[in-house]
């Protein structure tokens, strides 16, 4: 077996590199995972759902988040476990370095 050699991503850098603030960047897939990573820049998102599971990790700043109906808020180095459907919006003040990965249901 050939080894591999890991490639390693600066997450902050990819992030501020996006053209849009809330507009992700498909970094690559780990199994039937998508991970992708985005710029929250403290304008809040309207409500919405996925067909996908997912799995919110706040890098830095934080994450002011509504998940059906129940406010919460993710801080650096916290994660947000979302099941696929759960109807969710991002609150204003929402700032920072995102990374998203996306699990499709079994």
């Amino acid at each position: 077996m050939t080894p591999v050699t890991p490639v390693p991503v600066d997450l902050a850098a990819a992030a501020a590199a996006l053209p849009a603030a809330w507009s992700s960047h498909l970094l690559g897939h780990v199994g039937g995972a998508a991970v992708k990573v985005l710029r929250m820049d403290g304008r809040p998102l309207d409500t919405e759902h996925h067909p996908t599971a997912e799995a919110l990790l706040v890098l830095d700043g934080r994450l002011e988040l509504v998940v059906d109906g129940a406010e919460t808020t993710v801080g650096p180095g916290g994660l947000a476990w979302l099941p696929a459907g759960a109807r969710h919006a991002v609150r204003p003040g929402s700032h920072g370095t995102l990374v998203i990965v996306e699990v499709p249901e079994a």
